[in-house]
């Protein structure tokens, strides 16, 4: 599950390095239609989330990032729906002290060319980063307002005191990242029961960035599920 101002083509490359199948599920509105009466904001991401894991057959292990991420944890502690495991970045923007940070109303207005930066700053390969970034339209950047301003002051306004220990395992991702309180998201694994593990001096597109790596660390987890 990608997240803003993104596609779900941010996650070819890890795909290519996953066996079975690997599903990348796009966000209504980004690098997709914004179906007709879809409100964007946060529950209804998270319902049209549920939706599409829905669809698939179970059990699932679902890796989120960025928003993506955020959607996943709420997926894991709200919805009944068949996963075997979660695995996240950026826990800490689901924790109730999380404060948004000025660079989210950057994303707030179509900028295709200061995206694609923002994406090859993030570990995109620059060719991918243009293709990613040429779908960032009006209607993706209305459907990125409408999200922020759903979750004000944060996700965590609702989502965080109803969140527990998670059925499925858990992985919390941590990186040196600039959205990321390596605090603040070890206290989101603790309340959620979760493991972590580091990708220390990867950025903010881990999965572009070094898929290699990356896929080493998914399968690790995934590993100690099948004991």
């Amino acid at each position: 599950m990608h997240g803003f101002p993104e596609t779900a083509a941010v996650w070819r490359p890890l795909q290519a390095r996953l066996d079975g199948d690997a599903v990348a599920v796009s966000l209504p509105g980004l690098g997709s239609a914004r179906p007709a009466g879809f409100t964007a904001t946060k529950d209804a991401y998270a319902d049209a989330l549920a939706a599409a894991l829905a669809e698939l057959d179970g059990p699932l292990d679902v890796v989120g990032h960025d928003i993506g991420a955020l959607l996943t944890l709420r997926i894991a502690t709200a919805f009944d729906l068949p996963l075997r495991s979660w695995a996240v970045d950026v826990a800490n923007v689901f924790h109730r002290d999380w404060v948004w940070p000025e660079r989210v109303h950057q994303l707030q207005t179509p900028d295709p060319a200061s995206t694609k930066a923002r994406l090859v700053a993030g570990g995109v390969p620059e060719q991918l980063a243009g293709e990613i970034a040429a779908a960032h339209d009006p209607a993706m950047s209305r459907c990125i307002l409408d999200f922020y301003r759903s979750a004000i002051p944060n996700v965590a306004a609702d989502w965080w005191n109803q969140a527990g220990a998670t059925a499925s395992a858990g992985l919390v991702l941590l990186l040196p990242d600039p959205p990321e309180d390596e605090a603040m998201s070890i206290d989101a694994a603790r309340r959620l029961g979760a493991a972590t593990a580091r990708l220390d001096d990867l950025n903010h597109c881990w999965m572009a960035e070094d898929p290699q790596r990356v896929a080493a660390v998914l399968y690790s987890f995934w590993a100690t599920l099948e004991r």
